[in-house]
């Protein structure tokens, strides 16, 4: 009797487990928000996912169009909206971002864009494409079916365009997946071809020709919103392939956050992230939780790592510094961390394809002189056992 009762407890939560648990298919998103249910939906990109430019970000702004065209075409649900973008930031950064600021949410649905990040117009770099990929493939496992965002430039209009061998590999990726694409690039080219829309009224600023003006938003939402309805018109279904298109080397993930550690070297102080910053997507306080902060004289930070890639995450302000990353026997680099203007987030990728089945030693030693601060949230990593101690 024992047995049976744990057999149908056992069914019970595996039932309601099944139920309850997002699914990759974009008809389940659809039936649950028609049924009214409660959905997270997730924004993650840069500028031009949080709407550099725009009149309003939270109301004009692309993501903030589509939100508004989920809510008018299911009256009944209950959407709670996460922006996740962060300016002048590309996929390896969102690799580490990913835990904190997606999948906490328990996304339903997730709109991703890092084309112009990324750098759509020069070989594509394979480290970015393994981090684009790394966060396809991570979401679609928990569930969640995802659209694929491709924005342009002005340049991406107007005669004689660059060429973007990004987009296709971006598409590769996607398609392995079964991701609807919004491709925003080739949306933007057919309105100016047929005289809809002219590059000066898509990006209405003349010193901005990255991000456009509300009229360029609002296209970039219709391509967004058409990938979306396709995916359901087509009961599309996400899907993890078993094997890679690109390298594995951000699955395997970890950001190391320092002031989570018991102690820090002499001269390190653990703080908070500021609150306020040059632009909005920027303000570090809501995207990390803490920092470590060196004054002038602090020791070293030294750690032992394992792994290929590696990223200092933090905060620059008008007040801090200059570090020196040594790693192994190489020539020690230079990097400032100063932004005159203000508070803003410190992102600086201080090593790629280092060798992942060996130890590597990484000495982060501040450069600062008196007034001068360095603030630090976390050392990442990508690739192989992504380990990371850090050395008395």
């Amino acid at each position: 009797m024992k047995s049976l009762s744990l057999f149908f407890s056992l069914l019970l939560a595996m039932t309601t487990f099944a139920a309850t648990s997002p699914s990759p298919e974009f008809a389940t998103f659809d039936q649950k928000a028609k049924a009214g249910e409660t959905l997270s939906v997730v924004f993650l990109g840069g500028s031009l996912t949080w709407g550099a430019q725009s009149t309003n970000p939270q109301q004009t702004s692309y993501r903030a169009i589509v939100q508004r065209k989920l809510e008018e075409a299911y009256p009944k649900a209950h959407f709670q909206f996460h922006d996740a973008a962060i300016g002048g930031t590309g996929s390896q950064l969102a690799s580490f971002r990913l835990e904190r600021d997606v999948l906490a949410y328990k996304p339903d649905l997730v709109f991703l864009d890092y084309t112009i990040n990324d750098d759509p117009y020069t070989q594509p770099s394979p480290h970015r494409l393994a981090a684009y990929e790394g966060i396809i493939r991570r979401i679609v496992s928990t569930g969640a079916p995802m659209v694929a965002v491709i924005l342009p430039a002005k340049k991406d209009v107007e005669a004689n365009p660059p060429a973007r061998p990004l987009d296709a590999r971006h598409k590769e990726i996607a398609a392995a997946y079964g991701l609807p694409i919004a491709d925003a690039v080739a949306l933007a080219k057919a309105r100016v071809a047929e005289g809809k829309a002219t590059p000066d009224q898509l990006w209405d600023l003349p010193e901005d020709h990255t991000h456009p003006g509300d009229a360029g938003y609002s296209l970039y939402a219709d391509a967004a919103w058409a990938a979306y309805q396709e995916g359901v018109a087509k009961s599309a279904k996400c899907a993890v392939p078993e094997k890679m298109v690109q390298g594995d080397t951000y699955m395997k993930v970890t950001r190391f956050v320092l002031a989570a550690q018991p102690s820090l070297p002499e001269g390190w102080t653990k703080g908070k992230p500021h609150r306020n910053a040059v632009a909005y997507d920027f303000v570090c306080s809501r995207w990390m939780d803490s920092l470590a902060i060196a004054a002038p004289g602090a020791k070293p930070l030294r750690f032992l790592v394992q792994g290929s890639d590696l990223m200092l995450f933090g905060e620059q302000t008008k007040i801090s510094g200059s570090y020196v990353v040594k790693i192994d026997d190489r020539e020690p680099r230079k990097y400032s961390a100063v932004c005159a203007d203000g508070n803003m987030r410190l992102v600086q990728i201080i090593a790629e394809g280092l060798d992942p089945a060996t130890e590597h030693t990484v000495e982060i030693l501040p450069d600062l002189t008196d007034g001068q601060e360095l603030r630090l949230e976390s050392l990442c990593v990508a690739g192989g056992k992504a380990s990371v101690k850090l050395l008395d």
